[in-house]
C-alpha cells in the first residue's frame, strides 16, 4: 500500500463515525408549556432519538416559530418548511370532512373515547391527508364560556355570537338560536374579553391552556357535542427519503401509543379546567338531562342532515357514525 493510498484509507475510517444525525424540524403554534408538548411532541422526540440511537432526532420549533397563524400550519408542512407539524383539522374543515366529523354531537362522551373512535375509523382518516400521520387525538366535548350572560335555558342561545372550532360544528351551533364564527384558539381569550364573541365553544382544558377563567364569568357544561381532532403530521416528501430502517424508527415513536397520550392528558385536563374555573369565581351551570333533550331535540334536524351527507371516500355521516361506534 503507497502512503497515498494509506492515508486516504485512514481518513475514510476516521470520516465513517462522523456522519451527521439527521434533524427534524416540529412546529406548533402554542409556547413550550403548553401540555400537548408534554404529552405528545416531547414523548415522540425522545422515543425517535431512542429507538434511532441518536441517528434521527427532532428540534423544537414553538410559539409559531415557523408560521405563527394556526390554520397555516398544515401548509407550512406540506411546503416544506416544517418536516413534522401539529394541526387542528377543523381549521382548514372543507380538508378533512371525516377527521373532523369526530366533533359531530353524540359521536362520543370524552377525549379518550373520541381518540378510540377515531382510531376505528383510522383507515379513511389517514386518506384526507397528503402527510404521514404520526399521531390522532382528541379533546374532551365542549362546553360554553361567556363573558355577560348565563346560558341556563336553550332560550339563551337566542342571538349569541358564539365562538366555534371548526365549520363542522357551525350548522348545529345555529340550530340553537346562536350565531357560529370560526375562530383559532390564539385569539378566543382576547375576543370574548372585548365581546367581539359573546361565548366560546371549545373543551374545558382552555381554562389552563388559554386562561378563559379570566375573562369569562360563566361555564355552560352538559351541552350537545364531541371532541375536536388533533394530528401530528410529518411530511410526505421527508418520510418518503428515509431508509427503511429510518422509516421503522419513525412508526415505532408514533402512532396509538403516542395518541392515546394526548387523549388521556386532555381528558384529565378537562377535569381540571373545570376546577380552576370555579376555584377562580366562574359559575358553573350543568344543564340538567331534561333541559339537555331540548337542545339535542333542537339540533336533530341538523344532525339528520349530516348522518345524510356524502364525506367523501364513499361514505356517508352514518357510515362513519358507524365506525366511529365500531358498529
Amino acid at each position: 500500500m503507497n502512503k497515498f493510498t494509506a492515508l486516504a484509507t485512514a481518513a475514510c475510517i476516521l470520516a465513517a463515525p462522523m456522519v451527521a444525525a439527521k434533524e427534524l424540524a416540529l412546529s406548533y403554534f402554542m409556547g413550550p408549556n403548553h401540555p400537548m408538548n408534554k404529552a405528545v411532541f416531547t414523548p415522540f422526540s425522545e422515543k425517535l432519538a431512542e429507538v434511532s440511537g441518536g441517528k434521527l432526532t427532532v428540534s423544537q420549533f414553538p410559539g409559531g416559530a415557523l408560521n405563527s397563524s394556526p390554520p397555516k400550519q398544515y401548509s407550512i408542512l406540506l411546503d416544506g418548511i416544517a418536516d413534522v407539524a401539529f394541526h387542528l383539522p377543523g381549521y382548514t374543515a372543507q380538508l378533512f370532512p371525516v377527521t373532523t366529523a369526530i366533533t359531530t354531537p353524540g359521536m362520543c362522551d370524552d377525549a379518550v373515547a373520541c381518540t378510540e373512535a377515531m382510531w376505528r375509523a383510522i383507515e379513511p382518516i389517514e386518506q384526507e391527508f397528503d402527510a404521514k400521520l404520526l399521531a390522532l387525538w382528541a379533546n374532551d366535548p365542549q362546553v360554553l364560556y361567556t363573558k355577560d350572560k348565563p346560558v341556563r335555558r336553550l332560550e339563551d342561545m337566542e342571538g349569541l355570537i358564539v365562538r366555534v372550532t371548526s365549520a363542522q360544528d357551525i350548522p348545529f351551533t345555529e340550530a340553537l338560536g346562536a350565531s357560529s364564527v370560526s375562530q383559532p384558539v390564539s385569539v378566543i381569550n382576547q375576543n370574548l374579553a372585548n365581546g367581539v364573541v359573546d361565548g366560546v365553544a371549545i373543551d374545558p382544558s382552555a381554562t389552563m391552556s388559554f386562561k378563559m377563567h379570566e375573562p369569562a364569568n360563566y361555564m355552560t357544561t352538559n351541552i350537545p357535542g364531541a371532541g375536536s381532532a388533533f394530528v401530528l403530521l410529518m411530511n410526505k416528501g421527508v418520510y418518503n427519503a428515509l431508509s427503511e430502517e429510518e422509516k421503522g424508527w419513525v412508526d415505532e415513536a408514533s402512532g396509538k401509543w403516542l395518541s392515546m397520550q394526548g387523549g388521556q392528558a386532555y381528558r384529565d385536563m378537562a377535569d381540571r379546567g373545570i376546577e380552576i374555573a370555579r376555584e377562580n369565581g366562574v359559575e358553573i351551570i350543568e344543564l340538567s338531562d331534561e333541559e339537555r333533550a331540548r337542545w339535542d331535540a333542537a339540533i336533530q334536524p341538523a344532525m339528520d342532515d349530516w348522518l345524510a351527507s356524502d364525506l367523501g371516500q364513499g361514505l356517508t355521516g352514518a357510515d362513519l357514525e358507524r365506525l366511529f361506534k365500531g358498529e
